[in-house]
């Protein structure tokens, strides 16, 4: 199974008798449906319903695992000690926690125990390691193309944080929402952009005939922005577009580039949503 070791991501434990509940009134997942033994997306959001902070959680002894991007650990939690007041919940910052990645259908088949399988993928092979003592056998290159090829977003390559609505990177797709919970922070309007179905982005995957251009990169359509490029690995990539712009091209039969790259745009195969029937009219 290849292996690969992730230096930038933190781990903040939260923990306590009202560890649940504090967390389950303030994140985007619904925590009453997160089984022992797996990890699933979530959000902090901003009042106006952008993430604020994204990670993946699974339980543990006492409380929560939040794994995050190791640059804003310190900052979520300041952000989650804002929101404490008076729950009965400890909040702390292990930066120098080991995370690996195994993937492929043998993945941690001997080290099951050790491991939670990583539920934004759909083909449920793609398992976490915390503090284990492994050796990596694969590069972070094989590990974004897998990540790529499946349709699965992070912050910082793909998107940046405070930018993005959580329909935008996917997770109302894959479990980082949930829709039948109560109140949260941002939960009106994410509430409202999914009974409205007025999610205008969303994050496709690209393919080229040739290597993409780097995150960031606009991409367009008769010379107007579209969305941006997120990771690539080669050929094929992300890429955060808005859904009734790509339609039109489609459509029209014009070309999408990212930079001076022809690109084809693709939704994730596990995904649920469409293309619009119905385009906006050009600008």
């Amino acid at each position: 199974m290849p292996v690969v070791s992730l230096p930038d991501r933190a781990s903040i434990l939260v923990t306590g008798p009202e560890a649940e509940d504090f967390l389950q009134n303030i994140l985007t997942l619904d925590l009453h449906t997160l089984q022992p033994g797996e990890a699933r997306p979530g959000a902090l959001l901003t009042p106006q319903g952008k993430i604020l902070f994204d990670f993946l959680i699974s339980r543990m002894n006492g409380g929560f695992r939040l794994e995050c991007r190791s640059d804003i650990a310190a900052d979520f939690a300041r952000r989650l000690m804002m929101y404490r007041l008076r729950a009965k919940v400890e909040i702390t910052v292990d930066d120098e926690s080991l995370v690996h990645i195994s993937w492929g259908e043998e993945s941690a088949s001997s080290q099951l125990e050790s491991s939670v399988p990583d539920r934004r993928f759909a083909d449920g092979f793609v398992r976490r390691f915390y503090d284990a003592d492994l050796s990596a056998s694969a590069t972070m290159d094989e590990w974004t193309a897998y990540r790529v090829a499946q349709g699965v977003a992070e912050s910082g390559s793909d998107y940046e944080l405070s930018d993005a609505f959580p329909h935008d990177v996917l997770l109302d797709q894959n479990g980082g929402v949930g829709f039948k919970k109560g109140c949260y922070v941002g939960q009106e309007v994410v509430s409202r952009m999914q009974h409205r179905g007025t999610a205008r982005r969303r994050m496709l995957i690209a393919k080229a005939d040739t290597a993409l251009p780097a995150s960031g990169t606009p991409i367009t359509v008769d010379g107007r922005p579209i969305g941006t490029m997120g990771s690539s690995a080669g050929s094929a990539g992300l890429a955060l577009v808005r859904l009734d712009k790509v339609k039109s091209a489609i459509d029209r039969v014009v070309p999408v580039l990212a930079g001076e790259t022809s690109i084809t745009l693709s939704i994730p195969a596990w995904a649920t949503f469409g293309f619009p029937e119905a385009t906006a009219a050009e600008d």
